[in-house]
């Protein structure tokens, strides 16, 4: 049997500590080996402790959950994280500290087993080198977050301060700037192209001149996208031009 995830409930609602105990009986890879009810002493018992995994509310006065993620970024054995709250809008600054997942409250017990499962998958791949960039998002979808793995995005357009993420047939508004999220995305992956569209280099068909000055990347899907002045040079260079 694999060894378990000694794990660590930080939530500053009593209720919300008792759920998560209670679910967390029920699932093999889980041993609870300490509650707190603050950042500050969620802390400290990350340091006593030495947990494998952490059960994090965002929201709690004082040091919040971001905060607590923020202050053991740099341990040599830092926990694993997964974010438990009540807000989608963290979204963004969850994934930004590596976090395992982010699960809605109420916590449902088959959304937070998922999570622990995720967080047992990447124990194991510990000793594997973790890729610098981007593998996945979550994105608001009706009254959930869903794990986009960033393979699965063809295109990235800039709406605002909103970035749309098309998947497939679908697409998903993210809180995230263009310029913010194509720092993070594999340059060997994905391309800007324009100063509102990033493109993933696999849905790439071909390039096309209109004869007036201007180029077009064609996509697999047969929509075309016109290449801005600043980003033309780079977009030949990756077809060898």
């Amino acid at each position: 049997m694999a060894e378990k995830l000694r794990t660590l409930l930080i939530d500053d609602e009593p209720l919300a500590i008792d759920r998560l105990q209670v679910i967390c009986a029920k699932l093999p890879q889980v041993e609870v080996v300490g509650t707190a009810n603050d950042g500050e002493t969620g802390l400290s018992l990350v340091d006593t402790l030495k947990p494998d995994l952490l059960l994090l509310d965002m929201t709690m006065p004082g040091m919040d959950g971001l905060g607590l993620a923020r202050a053991i970024e740099k341990l040599d054995q830092r926990p694993a994280i997964i974010f438990v709250t009540a807000h989608e809008h963290f979204a963004v600054e969850a994934f930004d500290l590596d976090a395992v997942d982010y699960v809605l409250k109420p916590v449902a017990a088959d959304r937070l087993e998922r999570a622990v499962a995720r967080a047992v998958t990447r124990r194991v791949s510990d000793g594997e080198s973790a890729s610098p960039w981007l593998e996945e998002l979550w994105v608001p979808h009706r009254s959930e977050l869903l794990r986009v793995p960033i393979d699965d995005v063809h295109r990235i357009d800039a709406e605002r301060d909103y970035v749309r993420l098309h998947v497939e047939d679908r697409s998903y508004l993210l809180l995230q700037t263009v310029s913010g999220l194509e720092e993070r995305l594999d340059p060997t992956r994905f391309i800007r192209v324009h100063r509102s569209v990033i493109l993933a280099k696999s849905a790439i068909n071909g390039l096309r001149h209109d004869g007036l000055g201007v180029w077009l990347v064609e996509l697999e899907n047969g929509d075309e996208v016109r290449i801005g002045r600043t980003y033309l040079s780079k977009v030949k260079a990756m077809a060898g031009r």
